[in-house]
């Protein structure tokens, strides 16, 4: 195959590939492709694809204000979609400034944050709050991780919602909740 022919057949597996994974680094991408990172920019710049930052914040910007039961700078980590009253995906970037001097490991505050915002987020209510979390770490969680969330409402009766959230690490479950949500009159 000619140089020609194998960019182009890279760039359309490119598309591809954000299409179905948007949340992809550069560094992802070029191990991904086995090229290099400038390429995968030289790449994206010519199918006019924006960076990850630029793409997580075009996305999240239409969530965020769909969302009625919590603020937006409330929410801990990125809103990437929502469909209120069903489910929700978020992402969380940790850094060292999460963790445990000795072990580099996430506390575990700022996953629940993570959760319970998410879990907050998705209900159809103007204000809610906790009532129960069954929660479960299940893998411990390093500095520079890149978490995402999904959070899909299970049930909805009177005034409380069963919201069901799950954190992955790069396909790996490390960490489960079972949150019951109640709605509060104003």
């Amino acid at each position: 195959m000619n140089k020609i022919s194998a960019k182009k057949l890279r760039q359309k597996n490119l598309k591809l590939k954000l299409l179905q994974e948007p949340f992809l680094t550069d560094e992802e991408l070029a191990e991904n492709f086995n090229v290099s990172i400038p390429t995968i920019r030289l790449d994206r710049l010519e199918l006019g694809i924006p960076e990850l930052r630029e793409r997580l914040k075009n996305v999240a910007e239409n969530n965020y204000n769909k969302v009625k039961s919590i603020e937006s700078q409330e929410i801990v980590g990125e809103l990437i979609d929502i469909s209120l009253g069903e489910s929700g995906i978020a992402m969380l970037e940790t850094d060292d400034s999460m963790v445990f001097e000795k072990t580099k490991i996430v506390r575990g505050h700022f996953i629940y944050s993570f959760a319970e915002t998410l879990a907050i987020a998705v209900i159809d209510a103007d204000v809610a709050l906790i009532g129960v979390a069954n929660i479960k770490y299940k893998s411990p969680v390093y500095a520079g991780a890149k978490l995402i969330a999904k959070a899909e409402v299970k049930r909805f009766k009177e005034d409380k919602y069963i919201v069901w959230v799950s954190i992955k690490e790069k396909q790996m479950e490390v960490f489960r909740g079972k949150f019951i949500l109640v709605s509060l009159q104003r």
